[in-house]
């Protein structure tokens, strides 16, 4: 039998002596972590928080194929209520191998978007949202986010959002396809073309005349925007769901929807780098664009990175369509099913006499905006949301027998909350907080516990310019049309992206 070789010998003692060496680097580490986090929530009066029941107790799978089950039947909001209802306000379960924090609590939410902040990141959103929006002023965090809002914000001034010059323009277009004969309308199909249509124009200064084609029966050829951009954001909130294990959802057709996107949004990138070649020569922008701040104009004067600015602009054009479109859609179901809604808030708008409103004539009629906080209360537009802790911190309740000791967050630890079960508490809104009854609006003055537009640093800029249009469009609706009768046998049914709008549109019938 041959010598071993001491040279080996020597080598294999060196590797076993390192590998014991970081085997007791990683338990003494690891020991002390739990102790120091253990003090922390210790010091900080934490408490226990009950957990959804899980089978299956490393990628808990079982969660996962539930949630799709439910997500198959419509039935992820009317689930997510139910959570609540059983185990709390505040709960714990996993999603794969990140720890979830799940919250209805108004003081947890104020917490994570306001008093601490700088605690929470947007997590994994850039890898799961990134295939259609990239890096923008929904993915980002930090100083890419503070850019992105930064120049966005101008936008939204008040002596912008007041144009409403933009909305009545886009009016005709809109009733040229409401039929008068009584047959029944998808208002909300009619809807997010309106609000594309607006959307463009306002931020990009280029109406993409979506409603127009439909009025002139242009033949259109190529891919349809909508329907792409529609099924790329229920793609990402299927990526969201399977969390580390999104690439395992290999969908060809979502891959080809983000390209009809992209190609879409490039017009408006080419239309951009003209403006950049402008601001290179200091000529500035034609006179016809100067007159009011462009986001598409202040984003070419920043930047000639063709994919930073696509990007920006997918993630506003997706605020500026979606979030107004399923406002509109949402309320009009509801407007069509509560024929006494409608007459009291035709009653209040006839005080107009027929005329378009004013930007302060709008802010002045109360019951429209009672009906819209309403329907923001009952189908908040994004109805679930969440943070991921980059430290180890606490959220003030949910914790301890009763659920009112603060709760220990470990770093990377996701916190979920729901603006949708949020809205259904019954001790903010009362015993019928599932009924749309806009008169409650009367004397409820609600804080954290309504949240249709988010809040804190990241509370969302548009707010005026959706409660604006969506005020706008529906007065001129009401004022045109004095029948609303509801086409459509069935219950309410979610169609959840990023937004929130009806499974089954906003099937309606309008008559003079």
């Amino acid at each position: 039998m041959a010598a071993s070789n001491p040279l080996e010998t020597v080598r294999g003692s060196i590797a076993l002596y390192t590998g014991a060496v970081v085997l007791l680097f990683y338990f003494i580490t690891s020991i002390h972590q739990k102790w120091s986090r253990y003090r922390f929530a210790k010091q900080h009066g934490c408490g226990p928080i009950r957990a959804l029941p899980k089978y299956d107790p490393f990628l808990a799978l079982d969660r996962l194929y539930l949630n799709i089950k439910t997500a198959k039947k419509r039935k992820i909001l009317e689930t997510n209520v139910l959570r609540y209802e059983e185990y709390g306000n505040t709960f714990s379960t996993q999603r794969i191998t990140t720890p979830l924090i799940l919250t209805r609590e108004p003081e947890n939410v104020k917490t994570i978007l306001s008093l601490k902040f700088k605690d929470y990141s947007m997590g994994d959103r850039l890898q799961v949202f990134g295939p259609l929006l990239g890096h923008g002023i929904f993915t980002s965090d930090g100083e890419d986010w503070a850019r992105s809002r930064h120049m966005i914000r101008p936008n939204f001034i008040k002596e912008q959002v007041a144009h409403l010059e933009i909305f009545e323009e886009l009016m005709e277009d809109l009733f040229a396809l409401i039929p008068t004969d009584g047959s029944t309308v998808d208002l909300q199909d009619l809807f997010f073309g309106f609000t594309i249509d607006s959307a463009t124009e306002f931020l990009f200064g280029h109406n993409v005349h979506s409603l127009k084609k439909r009025v002139s029966q242009v033949v259109d050829n190529g891919p349809d925007f909508s329907e792409a951009f529609n099924y790329s954001l229920e793609n990402i909130l299927t990526n969201s769901r399977f969390g580390p294990l999104m690439f395992l959802n290999r969908d060809p057709k979502a891959a080809e929807s983000n390209r009809v996107c992209h190609e879409m949004v490039e017009q408006f990138v080419d239309k951009a780098m003209k403006v950049r070649e402008k601001y290179d020569e200091e000529k500035g922008v034609d006179e016809s664009e100067s007159r009011r701040y462009l986001f598409l104009n202040g984003l070419a004067q920043q930047t000639s990175d063709r994919t930073r600015i696509r990007d920006e602009l997918m993630n506003v054009l997706l605020a500026g369509r979606d979030t107004t479109a399923s406002l509109l859609s949402n309320m009009f179901f509801m407007l069509a099913r509560h024929p006494k809604v409608w007459a009291k808030l035709q009653e209040e708008i006839a005080t107009l006499d027929g005329r378009a409103p004013t930007y302060e004539e709008l802010r002045n009629l109360k019951y429209l905006k009672y009906c819209l906080n309403e329907a923001l209360r009952l189908f908040p537009v994004v109805p679930l949301n969440s943070r991921t802790a980059i430290k180890d911190t606490i959220i003030p309740v949910g914790g301890g027998p009763d659920g009112r000791s603060p709760v220990f967050v470990p770093k990377g630890t996701a916190v979920g909350y729901s603006t949708w079960a949020m809205h259904r508490r019954k001790d903010y809104f009362g015993e019928d907080a599932d009924d749309f009854r806009p008169e409650r609006w009367e004397n409820l003055r609600p804080g954290w516990e309504y949240l249709p537009f988010n809040g804190g640093p990241r509370i969302c800029v548009g707010q005026q310019y959706a409660l604006t249009e969506a005020g706008y469009v529906t007065t001129r609706i009401a004022q045109r049309y004095s029948v609303l009768e509801s086409r459509d046998p069935g219950p309410w049914e979610e169609k959840l992206t990023l937004t929130l709008s009806s499974y089954n549109g906003t099937q309606v019938s309008l008559r003079h």
